[in-house]
């Protein structure tokens, strides 16, 4: 059985950004509704697979925060037209045949590496949609990343263990160390002032995991950072700690629609002002055809 797992947020703002503002008659935004059903679809006609998950954040991660109360602190507001459209969003997906998936209190992250790690262990082939970097973490094995590109032609790049190595330089089981050393000015993870990608991937290729590197601090070349190496351990593990999955969340994949669910969509539709999509869809009556 083949799985696609969508990163709801990341995916969400994908879709927000890919269109101009849009409106129904009413005044609602339908901009972003615009996106996803474009970017849904097209996911489902290019990969085919058997069952597809959009997993979403319910407000802050409990762990996160606990071990850096500043997690993400530093992100601007969603846009309200956006926030507006979240539960449209998840209508949506569901009705375009997705389980929406969400838990109070557990980053979507965890939630997505979780279900993969459960369904790989069952052989089953899993694809990750998503921009965010971290993810590189849970590829191997049946485990892959579909991750979007500048390219208009070819807009999404599929990452297997030999596509992450080439992509930051290191193994995907190596990700949250290299990502500890250089931080996440995304989620306002502070890493090594003046560690980019290349010296991150170096260390780790040279010496090994965080702890490798950090028992290497006398010797790190640059010699620069010897000493802020030297007196950055806690720091170091904090954030290892921050950017690693937890992969033992129970996510129940019982439920999981096989199909979309036409008449539902039909109705969507007419009431989102999506006179295109409705069209569209009442020429491929035919479940087989969409």
């Amino acid at each position: 059985m083949k799985w696609l797992l969508l990163d709801g947020f990341n995916l969400a703002f994908r879709a927000f950004h890919a269109l101009p503002e849009l409106t129904r008659p009413d005044g609602f935004p339908t901009g972003a509704v615009h996106g996803w059903n474009r970017l849904q679809r097209s996911l489902a006609e290019r990969e085919k697979p058997d069952r597809v998950v959009a997993f979403f954040d319910l407000g802050g991660s409990d762990r996160h925060l606990s071990l850096h109360p500043e997690y993400k602190a530093n992100r601007s507001e969603t846009p309200e037209s956006l926030v507006k459209q979240i539960p449209e969003l998840k209508r949506l997906a569901s009705l375009l045949g997705a389980r929406v998936i969400e838990r109070r209190g557990v980053e979507a992250d965890d939630l997505i590496a979780s279900f993969a790690k459960r369904r790989a262990a069952l052989g089953d082939d899993v694809l990750i949609v998503s921009a965010d970097k971290d993810f590189g973490q849970c590829v191997g094995g049946t485990v892959a990343q579909l991750a979007p590109t500048n390219n208009p032609k070819d807009p999404w790049v599929r990452l297997d263990a030999a596509g992450i190595r080439d992509k930051f330089g290191v193994p995907p089981e190596r990700v949250p160390d290299y990502l500890a050393l250089m931080g996440d000015a995304v989620d306002n993870i502070p890493g090594i002032r003046g560690v980019g990608p290349k010296t991150a991937a170096k260390w780790i290729a040279d010496h090994g995991d965080i702890e490798a590197v950090l028992a290497a601090a006398g010797t790190i070349l640059p010699e620069r950072f010897r000493e802020v190496l030297a007196s950055s351990p806690d720091l170091l593990r904090k954030n290892r700690e921050l950017v690693t999955f937890h992969t033992t969340f129970p996510v129940d994949d019982a439920e999981v629609p096989a199909d979309f669910d036409f008449n539902g969509l039909a109705v969507f539709y007419e009431t989102m002002g999506m006179v295109a999509a409705r069209k569209e869809l009442e020429k491929r009556r035919q479940p087989e055809l969409f």
